[in-house]
């Protein structure tokens, strides 16, 4: 082989390496994180998904826990002992009405009277007229009804007639 192809060999090579060199794409290498807490994008949406995930989940717990403590209440006030305790509460002062309302209404017209009731004093009385109820709640505050006897037919004299 000759200088001449030497030459010519050598120059070949670097026209087939500047050839292909060219046609080579070249890139720089990135690397990219998928989680957002890592690359910074679209971090503040993901904190935001996380912290409604939290808010929910203790929202939903919360709930679980007032449904199940109301339905302890409903449970016990639901017993048996509590139902009678009621129904009898219910029938003493439906009774203690009726005492109160036949003595108010009975032909000597009812000297009157107090009782009371869960911290609340009621005085009533029949001057022959009016009815008076004044119920007192024991912290100053009071109620008083006056209910006129001669507009219902019912008077403790002869109302005039």
């Amino acid at each position: 082989m000759t200088d001449w192809d030497k030459y010519l060999v050598i120059i070949g090579i670097v026209i087939v390496l500047l050839v292909v060199s060219f046609s080579a794409k070249t890139e720089t290498l990135t690397q990219e994180f998928i989680n957002p807490s890592f690359s910074g994008v679209g971090t503040s949406a993901a904190w935001l998904t996380i912290d409604e995930q939290e808010r929910s989940r203790l929202s939903d717990i919360e709930k679980a826990l007032a449904d199940a403590i109301e339905d302890q209440i409903r449970e016990e006030e639901n017993s048996t002992l509590n139902k009678f305790i009621r129904s009898l509460q219910s029938r003493v002062l439906s009774r203690m009405a009726q005492d109160i309302t036949s003595s108010l209404f009975d032909d000597t017209g009812g000297s009157g009277g107090e009782i009371m009731i869960e911290g609340n004093m009621i005085r009533y009385s029949n001057d022959g007229e009016n009815i008076i109820l004044i119920v007192d709640d024991g912290s100053g505050g009071y109620t008083e009804i006056v209910i006129p006897i001669g507009i219902f037919g019912v008077c403790s004299e002869d109302c005039g007639s």
